[in-house]
């Protein structure tokens, strides 16, 4: 290992913050890789690099083993700015590419299109250097076994590990064999996952203990985690919406509140088209990287649309509506599929491709545009120190509710919900005539899932039947398009083409969103796919020993190890989601195996959740499920949607709805078919109280605190 070491020496990682570089329309190209054949956005980024890269596949697999070379595995994603000064620096570089051509084989990887080849290569690369990100760049055997890596290097640093690495191959290729095999063990090692066989009782302690450890991380000033960068991780702030309200403390709601309001002022929210970037590089919330991810915009308005049942905040609520708006606008196409991601750079006005570019404003400008009113824009969105960017560049950020401004400024807020429409309008006309951000437009069905819940949650709360149409027609896009003929589904779908074995991610995500749009619709069709879909997934992911399923179908290619994906992040674990889908589907089909199957899973994590609730935010949620009461709503008659949408006006996360108009072959509702008039079941753990006809009564049966 010291021979690597001394490599670790030349190299400077620096982690991915995400975006992109524009790629700039030539009559002809000097280069043309095998990448030209490929869809997605990012491969074809590089498809006339002098680097010549080839696509993950058995074909390019076998031309290593063929040729005896090591492997270069470039993982990265379309709006990720620091993979494109790695490429300018280094992979459109000719004296690079022949370092890489003459020794190595080149493969560019999609972590968005696969990221079962991402999650295998970052575990070796975290575990060499204790940290990930993107550009992620492992060296590995012919094999695939990985022997070295990091993330951002310089171009000199990067030749020089590369010329140090093919010649350790080529002289002392059993240390580099060595090497793998070490690094290869513990990469299988870090994704173990043991069946815990003790019978552990479940405990709201246990909930209350993990949140105490947490609180220490959390900054109630400002909100999100302490320290800078900040991501919004959304679930995190679900899961402890719901807690603040059961376990009834005080200090986790106004923490909530403070993270929502801060997120919801910063610049991190576009405030004049709407949608999140995926993170701030500042404590305030301020300036981001400026992508904007399909993934962050899905599960932010589920979770501002469900902060509004219980705050009833005209912020959060301006929030969803804005950022659906942006949705509609730029990430939706004709089919009602959602598109990936923009970029953060795009063209100024030099014609120079800058982050941020299209998001910030001079004073200049805004003086010239707004007039008479730049003096109260100004103070709206601190056209000041607070305000400050860099390069004499603003990013719009707020610092006060609507209401004090308002009383501050000695205005109505009728006449300042009159004046941010016009200041909207104006800039958003200038915006129009900029250079967009380049659309990554591939459709990934975990994503678009995502979104679909949004769609779903917007409307459970709001009862705007727009946010309905649309969550059908998405889902409607991922049965005729990403169901496979076996009843699977795809992972991804561009220009009418759906491509990629799905990932456990697609089915948990599928899964969840149908059995929530059931509930919002009551028709059936949702919730037998959501058990088919679940059904498919123990025939392909699961594993019998720990009662987890595998992130990879056992149909697909085998990589040096399957993996288990346990921790939530920025988007849930795909085992905590389908943990929280077997829980809901055991008491819609009665089903004891699939609550039997969720609780172990639960159990198999139970003890690393106390320490790290973070990273397990989802797991907590489904605790918190077996810890207080958990209702089954079950509505016959008529009236049935309507009584359901009485619910919605209210903030209930422990429960699920199940009804009919007519008659029903849910096993949930047996002996509930529709009669004359509309009935309300309330029941927990199969114990029922006597049906209600008004909406009020029922909730009076409901008990949302431990």
């Amino acid at each position: 290992m010291r021979y690597l070491l001394l490599i670790f020496l030349f190299t400077n990682f620096i982690s991915c913050k995400g975006q992109n570089e524009k790629k700039m329309q030539k009559p002809s190209y000097k280069y043309t890789n095998e990448l030209i054949k490929e869809t997605s956005p990012y491969l074809l980024q590089h498809a006339h690099n002098p680097v010549n890269w080839h696509a993950w596949n058995k074909e390019t697999l076998a031309l290593a083993k063929k040729e005896n070379k090591l492997l270069i595995i470039s993982i990265g994603y379309s709006s990720c700015h620091w993979c494109h000064v790695m490429e300018h620096e280094s992979f459109e570089d000719e004296e690079v590419a022949k370092v890489m051509n003459d020794n190595f084989i080149s493969i560019k990887v999609d972590r968005e299109e696969r990221p079962d080849i991402d999650q295998v290569y970052m575990n070796a690369v975290q575990l060499m250097t204790g940290r990930g990100g993107w550009p992620l760049n492992c060296i590995a055997l012919p094999d695939g076994r990985p022997i070295w890596g990091g993330t951002y290097f310089p171009k000199k640093n990067w030749i020089n590990a590369l010329t140090q690495l093919a010649n350790l191959y080529k002289e002392t290729p059993n240390k580099a064999i060595e090497y793998a095999d070490k690094l290869t063990e513990g990469v299988k090692n870090s994704s173990l996952i043991q069946f815990n066989n003790n019978d552990i009782p479940f405990s709201v302690t246990k909930l209350k203990t993990t949140v105490a450890n947490w609180k220490k991380h959390l900054d109630t000033k400002l909100g999100g985690s302490n320290g800078a960068p900040k991501f919004p991780m959304p679930n995190n702030l679900s899961f402890l919406l719901r807690y603040s309200i059961q376990a009834k403390d005080s200090e986790i709601k106004n923490y909530v509140n403070t993270s929502l309001t801060n997120m919801a002022f910063g610049g991190i929210f576009d405030q004049i088209e709407g949608g999140f970037s995926r993170y701030s590089t500042d404590q305030k919330w301020h300036i981001p990287h400026f992508e904007k991810m399909l993934y962050d915009n899905g599960q932010l308005v589920s979770l501002y649309s469900k902060a509004f049942q219980e705050t009833k905040n005209k912020t959060y609520k301006n929030t969803v509506y804005k950022t659906l708006q942006f949705i509609e606008d730029e990430l939706t196409s004709t089919e009602g599929a959602f598109y990936s991601s923009l970029d953060a750079d795009s063209l100024n006005k030099d014609g120079k491709l800058v982050e941020g570019a299209y998001y910030s404003w001079t004073k200049e400008e805004l003086q010239a545009i707004l007039g008479n009113d730049f003096k109260l824009f100004s103070e709206y969105y601190n056209i000041n120190s607070y305000g400050l960017w860099e390069h004499q560049n603003y990013v719009l950020i707020r610092k006060e509710d609507d209401k004090i401004f308002a009383k501050n400024h000695q205005i109505t807020i009728t006449e300042l919900d009159k004046k941010v429409a016009e200041w909207d309008y104006k800039l958003l006309k200038i915006r129009q005539k900029r250079a967009k951000p380049r659309l990554d437009d591939k459709s990934l069905t975990s994503w678009n899932a995502l979104m679909l819940k949004g769609y779903i949650d917007a409307y459970q709360t709001f009862n705007n039947p727009h946010f309905l149409e649309v969550a059908l027609k998405n889902a409607r896009f991922i049965v005729s398009k990403q169901l496979t003929v076996d009843g699977g589904l795809n992972h991804s779908y561009k220009n009418g083409k759906s491509t990629i074995n799905g990932y456990l991610e697609d089915y948990a995500t599928v899964i969840d969103a149908f059995i929530d749009l059931y509930q919002v619709t009551l028709d059936e069709k949702w919730l037998t796919t959501a058990k088919q879909l679940t059904d498919y997934a123990f025939d392909h992911f699961f594993d019998e020993k720990t009662h987890m399923f595998y992130f990879t179908s056992n149909n697909d290619t085998a990589l040096i190890t399957r993996k288990f994906e346990i921790e939530d992040n920025v988007i849930p674990a795909s085992n905590s989601i389908m943990a929280n889908n077997l829980f809901k589907l055991s008491h819609y089909y009665s089903n004891s195996y699939y609550l039997k199957v969720s609780k172990q899973m639960l159990t198999n994590v139970y003890n690393k959740v106390e320490n790290y609730g973070g990273g397990y935010s989802n797991w907590l949620n489904l605790l918190s499920n077996y810890v207080g009461s958990y209702y089954e709503i079950a509505v016959s008659g008529s009236q049935a949607k309507e009584k359901i949408k009485e619910f919605n006006a209210n903030y209930i996360p422990n429960k699920l709805f199940a009804g009919t108009t007519s008659k029903s072959t849910i096993p949930l509702m047996e002996g509930r078919d529709a009669n004359d008039e509309t009935l309300i079941y309330v029941c927990v753990d199969g114990a029922c109280q006597l049906p209600v006809k008004d909406t009020n009564k029922a909730l009076s049966f409901i008990k949302i605190t431990f």
